[in-house]
């Protein structure tokens, strides 16, 4: 009985303590901003987490991490590479600092919490396994067919080997300049598209880590690679000169596969010159244009390891595209919705139109019978001629390749005549919401013969939007849809006309990028391309990556600002100071250069105020803000670093800049800047020029302009950005949404109401230049609502929604809103329903934070209210 009584107490204080343990568990474990990832090849990789803890006040006093590569040492609380104690601190981002990291191993991690009671509690188990870090690991060798960049079919490869004992683990580790597609033993590995991503490939070359673990088999196996062009081996002309990079080569690959079998020991399968090669169905392929697949040249059982490849060709040896072979340590791009066509239109016996409903970036694939050597062509793009047919005439406009042999946006289908053959492209993209086929003979189809894939990387999503107006829902979807039909492990401007990754557009939609999305991994290789691109003196191009085009005289500082906006945007959303740290001697190299020019403190490097809708607005006052922007994140970095020369230095430039900008654009009497434009005043008020004693002023002036205009803008990129943000923030909330969801020309609600699902590139819907239909330059009206109706900002205080300040806005035409932000410490929510003049705000805040509530002009006897983790309602009355 004693037995059972003691039996009993134990259970009890088992349950109790899980009870205790479930009221605060560290969640979310993260290494390098990713889960679970395979090679990583940092040397102090960065660890993360949450606390899932609902409690008020919620927060962490102390945390405890341990690291082994033994799973099981960790369940018996033993740590053989890092054991960090117990650290009396609430960090939750944390840089390893154990034992000295092996290559290709596997370690696994948790981490131990003490809540706000000082009791323990344990996550569950985490991973990360290290990649080659260095390239002296590789033993494969760099290999390709025995063709020039002239050649049109893609590659293929493949390689048969014997597995002779039971498989424990195996790992593919693939370097490509160009693209590729593995399989092993007929399956493809892997869901990614477009591996690896685009890199400036003779300065930095990617590799992939593909686990293959469960394709392998004891016995006869096969590996199997296609190689595709991608921006490697860029062979139609376009005005960007992709096809003069000074890396341009025909594509080459270099493979190791590193088998760890049970018994313990190790063998690794590499590319080599027992490799063979030989040409397949891929005719063609670019990333620009289309690809080109002839379904009679199918190869079946080409990744088999019963083929017989005697009749295939032997392989060359190439030299490293680059000395610098790293892991590709980012989200990565995968098919992420599929859709149906909306509608099909018949147009002749063998043409056919359909409309997909949504326009994206991605890929379609088709599926038909008909005769043999029918060739079937796949056309896309975003908008019909009147009679029906599809019309490319607002995105071809820059190809200058041959139409009618290399046709823009099409693939190409030649019909086996065998089957029904299926096609998809391997190695491009297209931007569209509309397909047209036509056949060379007569062919009858339907709707289930065509299928869209949205593509892009898939980045998790971490903002929720809905309120009780359908054009704002609708105005944060197309601004969603139009930023990830542009990320394409790089931000791009437009997914069909250039692909490029301007730096303007990245910027200036930066704020919305990371409030919707979790995208740090995406922008942390961004910069590294900008590292490669960035002169010796300090100059970048405006698009990144390049071959050579854009370091002209118009790449300066309203678009390259991006080597300080992005990283100390990524300092405040993610409390991460790693990229900021990286990019400081760039940003530093960057500023110098620009100072050495202007030495009075203005300039007009820069490209100014694109695609305004009238007014036109000073050059040299919007660059010379942009230099005051980063001259500011400089000081404030050099701060952040300890730096103190640095800081008493850039400083005192941003304070020169700032009285060279007001001494020669600001009116003191009238209260404007330069000529008054939306963007002229907006501008200096977002950014910080505006004297304290002058702001309501200048204010006042810019609210009086944009009432002129009924409430439209009259803006280009530069003042989309400023104009929302310098009303809000000054106390004209109203003025700002009354823009915001204005829904006549010129207008962002304009194009929903016309019935665009993504962003466009210009205000006017007939306009005859600069007119995508997927463009992502005015998109900081996605983020825009983030930070006004739900008010949710970050505190460069105690960065990364350490501490969040709440500065919601509640519209009068507005009755409802909720915003959901899954900060790196958890959802932060903003939610509030108006009946009359009662507000009702609901706040959440995740545990180990904390916010300050700053009522807006409109709330009566409105007061600064501090809150802790967790729930809060406040009755708030509208004077």
């Amino acid at each position: 009985m004693r037995k059972t009584l003691l039996m009993t107490m134990l259970c009890m204080g088992t349950v109790l303590y899980t009870q205790q343990r479930k009221e605060c568990v560290p969640i979310a474990l993260s290494c390098e901003h990713l889960q679970n990832p395979l090679g990583v090849d940092r040397p102090n990789p960065r660890l993360s987490w949450q606390l899932a803890d609902k409690r008020q006040g919620a927060k962490q006093l102390a945390y405890q991490i341990m690291v082994d590569t033994d799973s099981m040492a960790l369940v018996k609380n033993k740590a053989g590479s890092w054991n960090s104690g117990k650290q009396l601190n609430s960090d939750m981002l944390i840089h390893y600092k154990g034992r000295a990291l092996k290559p290709q191993t596997k370690y696994f991690w948790k981490v131990l919490v003490w809540d706000k009671n000082g009791r323990p509690s344990t996550s569950s188990i985490a991973s990360f396994e290290t990649g080659m870090m260095g390239v002296e690991h590789w033993k494969g060798k760099w290999i390709s067919d025995n063709h020039n960049i002239h050649e049109q079919p893609a590659p293929y490869f493949r390689r048969t080997f014997k597995a002779a004992k039971p498989i424990k683990s195996a790992r593919a580790y693939v370097a490509v300049a160009g693209l590729y597609e593995l399989s092993v033993n007929g399956e493809k590995i892997g869901d990614h598209r477009l591996d690896p991503m685009y890199t400036r490939f003779d300065k930095r070359t990617l590799y992939v880590v593909e686990d293959v673990t469960r394709q392998l088999q004891q016995g006869d196996n096969v590996l199997a690679v296609v190689l595709g062009n991608g921006w490697y081996n860029h062979q139609p002309l376009a005005v960007w000169d992709f096809d003069k990079a000074p890396w341009r080569d025909r594509p080459t690959f270099c493979l190791d596969l590193r088998i760890v079998y049970q018994d313990g020991s190790e063998e690794t399968i590499s590319s080599d010159q027992s490799w063979k090669t030989a040409a397949g169905p891929i005719r063609y392929n670019n990333i620009y244009t289309g690809e080109h697949y002839d379904a009679r040249l199918e190869m079946p059982g080409w990744d088999m390891p019963t083929f017989d490849d005697t009749q295939w060709h032997t392989v060359r040896y190439r030299n490293p595209p680059s000395t610098n072979i790293v892991s590709q340590q980012t989200v990565p791009i995968r098919l992420v919705r599929s859709y149906e066509p909306k509608s099909m239109k018949k147009i002749n016996d063998s043409t056919y139109v359909f409309d997909m409903g949504q326009n994206m970036a991605g890929l379609t694939k088709i599926k038909m019978q008909g005769k043999a050597g029918t060739v079937v062509r796949i056309k896309h793009g975003e908008r019909l001629h009147a009679n029906g047919r599809l019309d490319q005439s607002n995105i071809d406009v820059y190809y200058r390749g041959n139409k009618e042999l290399e046709p823009f946006q099409t693939d190409i289908l030649t019909l086996s005549g065998r089957k029904e053959d299926e096609f998809m492209a391997k190695f491009g993209y297209k931007g569209f919401r509309y397909v047209e086929v036509s056949c060379s003979e007569p062919v009858v189809l339907d709707k289930s013969a065509v299928t869209a894939y949205f593509m892009h990387s898939d980045v998790r999503p971490i903002g929720q939007l809905k309120t009780s107006s359908a054009l704002i829902n609708g105005l944060w979807e197309a601004t969603n849809n139009a930023y990830l039909s542009n990320l394409m492990g790089y931000p791009t401007d437009c997914p069909q006309r250039e692909k490029n990754g301007w730096t303007g557009d990245g910027h200036l939609a930066i704020e919305t990028a990371y409030y919707n999305f979790d995208g740090i991994t995406v922008y942390e290789k961004w910069m590294a391309d900008h590292w490669d691109e960035q002169q010796e003196n300090g100059v970048l191009p405006d698009i990144i990556p390049t071959g050579g085009w854009g370091y002209g005289t118009a790449n300066g500082l309203d678009w390259t600002s991006t080597i300080a906006i992005i990283p100390w945007q990524t300092y405040l959303f993610y409390g991460d100071a790693s990229l900021l740290a990286e990019c400081y001697d760039n940003i530093k190299r960057y500023v110098d250069y620009v100072d050495g020019i202007s030495p009075s403190g203005l300039t007009t490097f820069g490209r100014g105020d694109w695609v305004p809708v009238k007014s036109q607005s000073n050059l040299e006052l919007t660059s010379s803000v942009y230099f005051y922007v980063d001259a500011t994140i400089l000081a404030s970095a050099a701060k952040m670093f300890g730096k103190t020369a640095d800081q008493q230095k850039y400083e005192q430039l941003s304070q020169k800049i700032k009285d060279a900008i007001n001494a020669k654009f600001l009116d003191t009497e009238k209260g404007i800047y330069s000529t008054g434009t939306q963007t002229e005043l907006s501008v200096p008020l977002y950014w910080g020029v505006v004297p304290e004693a002058m702001k309501a002023k200048v204010a006042a002036n810019l609210n009086s302009k944009v009432e002129e205009t009924n409430f439209h803008l009259d803006v280009g990129v530069l003042g989309a950005k400023a104009l929302l943000n310098a009303l809000k923030d000054n106390g004209y909330d109203e003025t700002a949404y009354k823009v915001a969801v204005q829904d006549t020309y010129p207008s962002w609600g304009w194009w929903i109401v016309n019935g665009a699902t993504t962003l466009l590139e210009n205000w006017d819907l007939n306009a005859t230049r600069d007119i995508s239909d997927n463009h992502m330059m005015f998109g900081e009206i996605g983020g825009w609502f983030f930070k006004s109706i739900g008010g949710i900002l970050p505190d460069p205080a105690q960065a990364g929604f350490k501490h969040v300040l709440l500065k919601p806005i509640f519209p009068k035409e507005l009755k409802e809103s909720s915003i959901t932000y899954n900060s790196p410490y958890g959802n932060i929510v903003s939610s509030w329903k108006s009946n009359g003049n009662k507000v009702e705000y609901q706040v959440e805040i995740p545990a180990n934070a904390s916010a300050t509530f700053y009522p807006p002009a409109n709330i009566r006897n409105g007061k600064v209210i501090q809150l802790e983790a967790g729930k809060h309602n406040l009755n708030l009355e509208l004077k």
